[in-house]
């Protein structure tokens, strides 16, 4: 899919600035030094049964068995390495759907630094615990994510803590853009697609952003955006040339969810300007890709980290006939109440 040209009667926030000058202020050696000490390399394996029906071999980027099951742990650990002592011990404020959250909380226990994370009241329970556990104040702050991400930057702004963006931050940013040069790394060669979920666009993003550093002879980046239907804010935002705010609709990609900040200044432009191609999946066609990973890839994967795998098994996306390397889907998270799996999973007892 290809995005219609941009409405130029359509106002322009701080986004409007090019890919070309944001790209200088994203600094992806430092990034993965700071993901190194909290995060682990996470496994690209081959999936037989996906290569099998795309005729193309399909790797499978499992940031599902990241330490805090999902790939936002990279953003955190990224952004958090940036702060200074004075910073540090101010504490950091974050608003999160849950892996967000989970991963701040996680860093922040691991470098000693106090962390308060707003959730949305809908949060998933497993997401919510996974807060709590490593000690961080967790704080139920609305009916939506952009209620509660108000708020979180209210409280930030008042008390003088460093507010770290889920997805509009260039360490944020930067530190997902790590997953990039890993692949890069066990390929030895640039992929011939890497399959990504969009929300907020810090990891498609990101890792377009890191491509591009690494690969700048390239014609395109190889990243293709998938979004799930009922979280396609960043997607609508392309669209209109603009910064977009839609209601929130209930979705099983509920890590998808949310706006993008109608001040958004780093990961729409990023977005816009380095990926080239994407794809929507539905709720039906999410469902039966979460199914398909337990069933055959014997792995647990939420809504939002299922979209990749959804479009390849949907055929809402096919590699070119002609495609000479590997396909890589990001499986980016894991983290599901056990109630969700059981309903997905419930047609196939």
């Amino acid at each position: 899919m290809s995005l219609p040209p941009e409405d130029p009667a359509s106002p322009r926030g701080g986004w409007s600035a090019p890919a070309t000058d944001i790209l200088p202020r994203l600094d992806f050696d430092a990034a993965r030094r700071s993901v190194e000490v909290v995060a682990r390399p996470t496994p690209l394996l081959e999936a037989p049964a996906l290569s099998d029906l795309v005729r193309t071999p399909v790797l499978l980027k499992l940031e599902c068995l990241q330490v805090t099951g999902s790939f936002k742990v990279r953003g955190a650990a990224s952004r958090l390495g940036m702060l200074d002592e004075p910073s540090r011990r101010a504490g950091v404020v974050a608003c999160s759907s849950g892996n967000h959250g989970r991963a701040i909380a996680y860093v922040a226990h691991k470098l000693g630094i106090p962390a308060t994370v707003y959730v949305p009241d809908w949060v998933d329970p497993v997401k919510l615990e996974g807060i709590r556990a490593h000690g961080a104040e967790a704080v139920l702050a609305g009916a939506t994510f952009d209620e509660a991400e108000a708020r979180a930057v209210r409280d930030a702004g008042s008390s003088g803590r460093t507010y770290v963006s889920a997805y509009d931050d260039p360490g944020v940013i930067a530190g997902q853009g790590t997953i990039a040069l890993e692949v890069l790394d066990a390929l030895g060669e640039p992929p011939e697609a890497v399959l990504v979920p969009l929300s907020g666009g810090g990891l498609v993003g990101g890792m377009a952003a890191a491509f591009e550093s690494r690969l700048a002879k390239t014609p395109s980046s190889p990243c293709v955006a998938v979004s799930a239907e009922r979280a396609a804010v960043m997607l609508a935002s392309l669209r209109a040339g603009r910064p977009m705010e839609l209601p929130e609709e209930e979705t099983v990609a509920s890590a998808l969810s949310g706006g993008i900040g109608l001040d958004n200044q780093w990961s729409l432009s990023l977005v816009r300007d380095l990926v080239p191609a994407h794809v929507v999946v539905t709720e039906e066609e999410i469902l039966r890709a979460m199914a398909f990973a337990w069933r055959e890839l014997h792995l647990v994967v939420e809504g939002g980290g299922a979209v990749g795998l959804a479009a390849l098994l949907s055929g809402r996306w096919r590699p070119e006939p002609d495609a000479a390397g590997a396909v890589v889907v990001v499986v980016s998270g894991g983290n599901v109440s056990r109630d969700t799996l059981m309903k997905v999973l419930s047609p196939l007892e």
